[in-house]
Formats: structure tokens, C-alpha cells, sequence
């Protein structure tokens, strides 16, 4: 028997049998089959069973339906394929494969990696980073010949007004 299957996290293993020719889905209590999330509509779309097809027809859905990553009016709906209504994503499973696995479309972790010290214990050199911390010493430099030069001006001036007044 063909069922949709929620992917989308929070809705996560949600499933709905497609016992009957016609199914209805969307947001709105009314609808043979709900999904309570904003971005679907109140009847978003309706799931018909034609023989061996599933086709799947969208009912002027505000965020549209999609299979596949492909915007759909009327589509066939085949057995391992992704149905995006809004932001919610299902899979059509019909019990005969396993379901496929999902590419993933969003970051993931990613393991440590090496450490500094394990490569300097397997090379038998120390490994020197490629952003070394920079030396200080020209903000130093610049620093006190700042202040030799400030000294120095307000020495020419204490000078000068020492000779205007005597």
C-alpha cells in the first residue's frame, strides 16, 4: 500500500496511507490528510490514484508543490520521490524497496580531525602554524617615536615662549 512520509523535522515519521482515489492535504481540519505547518495551505493539493499512478495535483496553493525540487500543477508521483508542499517535504513509499536515502541539502558536523600535537609526534619535527602571531615591536617603535617627538615639540615651545617673555 503507498503512504506519504514526512521528512520534514518535527512532522519526522508522520505517514499517511493512500487507502482512497482521492486525498486531500493541507492545513484545514476538512482535509483527509492535515499538516498543521504555516507554509502549507488550507487544501494545498490533492493526491489521486490512477490505476498504478499516484498523481499528485495542486489546488492554487499559495507556496506551491513540488516534486523533486520541480514546481508541479499536475505531476505522476513515483515511489521514492520527494513532494515538497510549502516547506514541508514527504516521501511516496509503496512497501516494495527500502526507502532511498535523502541527499542531504543542509551543513553537517564534520569529525575533529588531526591535532596540532599528532602531527608533530608522527613527523618527528615541530609544525610551525601558518598564522603565526605578529611581533609588536613596530607599534613600539612607532610608540616612542611618537613620544620623543611630543616631548621635543612642547620643549621647542616651552623654549620659544620662555624667550618671548624675557
Amino acid at each position: 500500500m503507498a503512504k506519504l512520509v514526512i521528512l520534514t523535522e518535527g512532522f519526522a515519521g508522520t505517514s499517511y496511507e493512500l487507502k482512497t482515489d482521492r486525498t486531500t492535504v493541507g492545513r484545514h481540519d476538512d482535509n483527509a490528510f492535515v499538516i498543521p505547518e504555516p507554509s502549507v495551505s488550507g487544501h494545498h493539493c490533492e493526491i489521486l490514484r490512477k490505476g498504478n499512478e499516484i498523481v499528485v495535483r495542486d489546488l492554487n496553493s499559495t507556496n506551491g508543490t513540488y516534486i523533486n525540487s520541480q514546481p508541479v500543477t499536475e505531476s505522476v508521483l513515483k515511489p521514492g520521490q520527494i513532494l515538497r508542499l510549502g516547506q514541508v517535504e514527504l516521501r511516496l513509499e509503496d512497501g516494495t524497496a527500502p526507502p532511498p536515502k535523502k541527499p542531504l541539502d543542509h551543513t553537517a558536523a564534520i569529525g575533529a580531525g588531526v591535532k596540532l600535537t599528532e602531527l608533530e609526534q608522527k613527523s618527528g619535527r615541530p609544525v610551525v602554524p601558518p598564522f603565526a602571531k605578529k611581533s609588536d615591536k613596530a607599534n613600539r617603535i612607532f610608540l616612542y617615536v611618537g613620544m620623543a617627538l611630543g616631548l621635543l615639540i612642547l620643549g621647542l615651545i616651552g623654549y620659544s615662549v620662555f624667550k618671548l617673555t624675557f
